[in-house]
């Protein structure tokens, strides 16, 4: 079966064709990072209108790239939420349409669940035709951890009860952030010291010049669900390490210096960085990974779970893998990470998910719409 993955949830424009949920024909991403870069974050306004300029030549070029015509296609899957609901609409009301001229039926799909099954989708296309290479099995326990999400999830498949060949995935939250979501917290920092958007990359590679002890953040404590992550404090202790001191004035003046260059390359950006602010970025990077590690793994050990996804655009960051690869060694989890152009949004993801769906007999109709919240799993209490 070839499915159309449509991907609009925040500020990337995506689309995809894959075929029978486990090989990508094609996968199309338009990033909006140049529109939003001026504002240190995304403008939920100005990613809609992106979103109406570029999903209809993206679609475009996702089939092209694939070999087929739309006419080929015999089903469609849109994110459904979560999101900025002005971008989520674009791609609902533009996959609706597209499912309704074509006659062909449409799913909706989670943005999570969609994060979820890159892990899967491109441990099924690795394994292919070879056998040295690790089946990522369930249950598991994932981590899916980016801009606007962070979140613990127990994960497993059983079998749909009229078809025993077709799988169904359980979800269950163990847990999520209360407040802002790493990936939001690295781009808070990166904005309040000035070094640009988005702000994980730009952090990542600042902070390997750093001495991560140099200051010490302490460990995030939670009342209530020891699982739950919470990044506000953290983000709340790095500004006040810079208020009134000589790092304000640094960031103030590499502001500055910012308006006159468009695109800085990351050895421009460390000419203008003191060692006392690299030294922050590592120790802020250090505490954000200690904590998504240590949650994580305390997750996995809590449901007696071998296997651990870690996904979503922060699982591009270095030192969460090393920390990861690390920790996984020693305690023999089996860990997976997508590469990073699957753990980033994009709409391969979303395709493969929507193929499960569909195979086990779901159908959206012109009710379907979007969500900002929507969440996966039965949360714990």
């Amino acid at each position: 079966m070839l499915v159309l993955g449509i991907e609009s949830s925040c500020d990337e424009t995506a689309a995809a064709v894959v075929a029978d949920g486990v090989r990508i024909l094609s996968s199309v991403v338009a990033s909006q990072v140049l529109t939003h870069a001026k504002y240190g974050g995304v403008v939920p306004e100005l990613a809609s209108r992106e979103h109406l300029r570029k999903i209809v030549p993206v679609v475009d070029e996702a089939c092209r790239r694939a070999g087929v015509s739309l006419s080929q296609i015999e089903a469609l899957a849109v994110t459904e939420g979560p999101g900025l609901i002005g971008s989520l609409l674009v791609g609902l009301v533009y996959g609706k349409a597209l499912a309704r001229s074509l006659g062909k039926p449409l799913v909706g799909v989670n943005h999570l669940e969609g994060h979820i099954h890159a892990v899967l989708l491109e441990n099924q296309m690795a394994r292919h035709g070879r056998k040295d290479v690790e089946e990522a099995r369930l249950p598991a326990v994932t981590l899916v951890v980016s801009g606007g999400h962070t979140s613990l999830f127990r994960v497993e498949v059983r079998p749909l009860a009229r078809n025993g060949n077709i799988p169904t995935f359980v979800y269950c939250c163990l847990g999520r952030t209360r407040d802002d979501a790493a990936g939001e917290a690295f781009d808070k920092v990166a904005k309040l010291l000035a070094l640009g958007y988005p702000g994980g990359p730009v952090i990542d590679g600042l902070a390997r010049l750093g001495n991560p002890q140099a200051l010490d953040f302490g460990r995030i404590r939670m009342k209530g669900n020891p699982l739950d992550f919470s990044f506000s404090g953290l983000k709340t202790a790095v500004l006040y390490r810079v208020r009134g001191t000589p790092l304000a004035v640094e960031a103030e003046a590499r502001r500055t210096w910012r308006k006159t260059a468009d695109q800085m390359i990351r050895e421009e950006l460390c000419a203008h960085c003191s060692p006392a602010t690299l030294d922050l970025l590592a120790s802020f990077q250090h505490a954000v990974v200690r904590d998504l590690v240590e949650r994580t793994l305390a997750a996995a050990e809590s449901e007696g779970v071998e296997t651990l996804f870690v996904s979503g655009g922060v699982a591009c960051n270095s030192l969460l893998r090393e920390r990861f690869a690390e920790a996984a060694s020693e305690r023999r989890f089996h860990i997976f990470f997508p590469s990073p152009d699957l753990s980033t949004d994009n709409a391969a993801m979303i395709a493969a998910t929507g193929y499960y769906k569909l195979q086990a007999g779901e159908r959206a109709d012109v009710s379907l719409t979007g969500h900002a919240s929507f969440p996966l799993g039965d949360a714990t209490a």
